[in-house]
């Protein structure tokens, strides 16, 4: 009987601790949600984060206010983030690099897993190998034969070291077997004017920041790094047709709240998050931005990081990649 009676009001207690937290999750959103985007705006983080917010504010009817912080490529936006308070109220869309790839290039002030709660994975972007006009191979042999043919001449294009774009060259240059040279450049339009200025000879970038060119023939398309071809570009065939199965690669945007956010809390965003997505008009905006939509739970979406930081560190590793660290 004593011990049924400390069961009950250790039962009681646990109920009485959990009752604020659950009225929070019941009533959330209560005020306007800051949502940060850790890059300027224009780019895809940027229009993934506005359309897919602009749904959540409809859905929830509280403001989803976009806060962009560029810098550091996309680490001080997602550590200001880590820093914010975890109530649900200041999260993040960010990208591949700053939550799977800097921890490998530099020091930065969080730990992905540890100080940051992942919500769902919102979007896919594949990477597109492209080359300028003036370079004579028109698939992926016949460039590999000219760079194995010219070793060391041709350049390939990123958005900076430690990127995707830049690893997904190193990647490209280990599974090919060709020795091709980096040329970092501050984010990809200035990349992308340089190819077109052909002082540069190719690059994989992030598909909607090279579809215009590509339709209008200034830049020629080689493959996409995604299992299946692109929408947007139909013609262009994915790595794996190309015969690289291994080169798959492909930019992602996820969303992240605070480590120490409420359960609850984190399951109210993922419902808001994933109803705003599987709007249609949300998918047909951001489907001619090359992007498709996820929206997995946040356990599968941590478990997701963990594997991207692990494949991308061994990229590091095994291209011998100098890091900062």
């Amino acid at each position: 009987m004593i011990l049924s009676s400390r069961l009950l009001v250790t039962l009681f207690l646990g109920l009485f601790l959990l009752l604020p937290s659950l009225a929070s999750a019941q009533n959330f959103p209560a005020k306007p949600i800051k949502l940060i985007v850790p890059f300027s705006a224009g780019g895809p983080n940027d229009i993934i984060a506005r359309v897919v917010g602009q749904r959540m504010s409809e859905l929830c009817g509280q403001p989803v206010l976009i806060d962009n912080r560029g810098g550091q490529g996309g680490v001080l936006g997602t550590d200001a983030v880590a820093k914010s308070p975890p109530d649900g109220y200041t999260i993040a869309i960010t990208s591949a690099g700053a939550l799977a790839i800097s921890a490998s290039m530099e020091k930065v002030a969080y730990d992905t897993l540890t100080d940051l709660t992942p919500v769902t994975l919102v979007a896919i972007v594949p990477e597109m190998l492209v080359v300028a006009a003036n370079v004579p191979a028109k698939d992926a042999g016949e460039l590999i034969a000219l760079a194995r043919a010219q070793p060391g001449k041709l350049n390939f294009a990123s958005t900076g070291a430690g990127s995707l774009p830049h690893l997904a060259g190193e990647l490209f240059k280990l599974t090919a077997r060709i020795d091709i040279v980096h040329v970092p450049y501050r984010g990809a339009a200035p990349a992308v004017n340089d190819l077109l200025g052909q002082q540069v000879q190719m690059a994989f970038l992030d598909l909607p920041a090279l579809l215009p060119q590509v339709k209008t023939g200034a830049l020629r398309p080689i493959a996409v790094g995604s299992a299946e071809r692109a929408p947007t570009a139909p013609d262009v065939p994915t790595t794996a047709e190309a015969g690289f199965p291994d080169l798959r690669i492909e930019n992602w945007y996820g969303m992240v709240a605070p480590k120490g956010t409420p359960k609850e809390i984190i399951a109210a965003l993922h419902g808001l998050v994933t109803k705003a997505m599987a709007d249609p008009a949300v998918k047909e905006k951001l489907s001619q931005q090359g992007a498709t939509l996820i929206g997995d739970e946040p356990e599968h979406f941590r478990q997701f990081i963990a594997d991207e930081t692990k494949k991308w560190a061994k990229v590091i590793k095994d291209a011998g990649v100098e890091t900062a660290k």
